[in-house]
């Protein structure tokens, strides 16, 4: 397992659109999951330890979000093939354990996260109404193990300020987590 830290970003790009399959059947796009007061784009995976210590949190900040009209999406990017706990199976059995209340999607060509300069599970992406980036840093200060309960929310935080004044905070921490696992990279 490589850590990885997300970039800074341009602030402002707009939003690469996708069409992928999700754990529910349905076939989702950017438009389909775009949400009134802005979107977020996420790239988990079910093997990273970074992203099972905040699974519980990130539940909670997202059925929230969506409750102010932000949509949000799910992408599993990683190569499964060394990663069986990555399978799109898996990605059901994930998904419906936690309670998912956003869709959980597979890109299995990983042209998705290459489009969104994705690095890492997670990864978060979080756009305005108009789907230009205003945050791209962490959920918490949570890394392999949960942070404190009482952390600070950044990504709802941030998320909720672009949902009311479609502005996001000046300073991101950025995220950490797994490096996305490329297709044809040994891990």
């Amino acid at each position: 397992m490589v850590s990885t830290e997300t970039p800074i970003c341009k602030i402002g790009w707009k939003a690469p659109d996708f069409s992928l399959g999700g754990v529910d059947g349905e076939i989702h796009s950017l438009e389909s999951v775009r949400g009134e007061n802005g979107t977020v784009v996420m790239f988990i995976c079910n093997h990273c330890p970074y992203v099972k210590a905040i699974l519980d949190r990130l539940v909670r900040d997202m059925k929230e979000l969506q409750a102010i009209g932000v949509g949000v999406i799910a992408i599993m990017s990683n190569d499964p093939s060394d990663y069986p706990e990555d399978t799109f199976l898996n990605m059901k059995i994930v998904s419906e354990k936690n309670g998912f209340t956003f869709p959980y999607t597979i890109d299995p060509t990983q042209q998705t996260a290459q489009d969104y300069g994705a690095v890492c599970t997670p990864d978060f992406f979080g756009f305005d109404k108009d789907l230009g980036l205003k945050y791209r840093g962490r959920l918490d200060s949570s890394n392999k193990k949960p942070g404190p309960k009482d952390a600070r929310r950044e990504l709802f935080e941030a998320m909720s300020e672009v949902a009311k004044s479609g502005q996001g905070p000046a300073y991101q921490t950025p995220s950490i987590g797994c490096s996305i696992k490329w297709i044809g990279e040994n891990s």
